[in-house]
């Protein structure tokens, strides 16, 4: 085809590339190489457009393209999984701060790349759904195939025709990995939690009490807001914490140098989440972890800390710095080093090991069918 760029060939394949961030992301369980497979998928079908037969939707084609990408991703690589998955909990008295490399971990995503605007605040509640760190995790433990299937299926509300279609395959065959995915997902166990409610009440006036309580460093009101199993973890590291007591204590001694910090409401992965601020000795507040909140039973189930902040401020269009007054300051850009990285870089200068006196290594280290059958 032509090599010469068709604006309206152009706007109709930027139409659907929220959705398919959407799935890829839900796919490959990382928010960046959602994105490079989407664009992967426009160049194809750009490409290739002059070979679209119009036999099945402009959206089908699309969808078909963005998983055969994905299926080959995910090929070539380890799936993606939290903490708890990587694991064992230790307690306390055991932590140890060991980062593994970014690969090893489940990306949160900015609700924006990933959902659709719709009317429909039912709609919108199930799109969140599908989009919860615990459930995309859960997903990681499916074969690529089936996973295809039950997002395509279970999320997109596909027909089994349609998604057999796509998958070049038949309509049992569909049947049966979808059956086999969901049985495997059931296995997991995969917690529920609420997703963000903006008109709730009663959850907003959780993270209002909740943001009060880190801020202040208020060990007894936070722990009156945790679940009794709540879990902490704290990617890249991979260590996870269970209970408030250990939660609670390894703020006060490993994760001291959080006191002080001021907290900015976002929402990533469908649920609240919040920017945290680190005071520096000049007054003003710097960027330190992204905060990811799952909330049950009008408790905090898990407080998910990815602690990368160089890479997640700029994808979540949030503040590089907050002023003195928490004013923000200008939008983060991509780059630098986290907050973390520089508190590990003056202890070990120091020769004080991890931040807060915790033990840790340096920030980086870390080890390393048939056409007609879905797997």
């Amino acid at each position: 085809m032509s090599d010469v760029a068709t604006p309206g060939v152009d706007a109709q394949l930027e139409d659907y590339r929220t959705e398919l961030t959407g799935f890829c992301y839900r796919m490959l369980g990382s928010a960046f190489e959602a994105e490079d497979a989407v664009q992967d998928t426009m160049v194809r079908a750009w490409r290739s457009q002059d070979r679209f037969e119009g036999r099945s939707s402009l959206r089908s084609w699309l969808y078909r393209i963005a998983t055969n990408v994905c299926l080959d991703m995910l090929g070539s690589s380890k799936k993606r999984a939290r903490p708890m998955d990587f694991t064992d909990s230790r307690p306390l008295a055991q932590a140890q701060l060991n980062p593994q490399p970014e690969a090893t971990w489940l990306e949160p995503v900015p609700d924006g790349r990933v959902l659709t605007v719709v009317a429909d605040p039912a709609e919108t509640a199930v799109a969140r759904e599908s989009v919860r760190l615990a459930f995309v995790a859960a997903l990681q433990h499916l074969p690529p195939k089936q996973r295809a299937v039950l997002i395509l299926r279970e999320v997109l509300a596909w027909k089994a025709s349609e998604v057999a279609e796509l998958l070049e395959t038949s309509v049992a065959s569909v049947n049966s990995a979808l059956q086999r995915a969901r049985a495997t997902l059931a296995e997991s166990k995969t917690a529920g939690s609420d997703t963000v409610k903006p008109m709730d009440e009663e959850q907003q006036k959780l993270l209002e009490r909740y943001v009060a309580a880190f801020e202040g460093y208020d060990m007894k009101t936070l722990t009156a807001l945790l679940h009794e199993d709540a879990i902490m973890s704290m990617p890249p590291f991979d260590l996870w914490l269970v209970g408030a007591p250990d939660i609670t204590g390894f703020m006060v001694t490993h994760g001291a140098a959080c006191n002080g910090s001021r907290m900015l409401a976002t929402v990533a992965n469908g649920t609240p989440a919040f920017a945290q601020y680190h005071p520096t000795p000049e007054g003003h507040y710097l960027p330190w972890a992204l905060q990811v909140i799952e909330i049950s039973d009008g408790r905090i189930s898990h407080i998910n800390t990815f602690l990368d902040t160089k890479v997640w401020f700029p994808l979540f269009g949030l503040p590089a710095t907050l002023l003195p007054d928490g004013s923000p300051g200008p939008v983060a850009e991509p780059g630098g080093i986290s907050g973390f990285e520089a508190a590990f870089a003056a202890a070990a200068a120091a020769g004080a090991g991890a931040p807060g006196g915790g033990a840790g290594a340096a920030p980086g280290a870390g080890g390393e069918g048939q056409a007609d059958q879905v797997e």
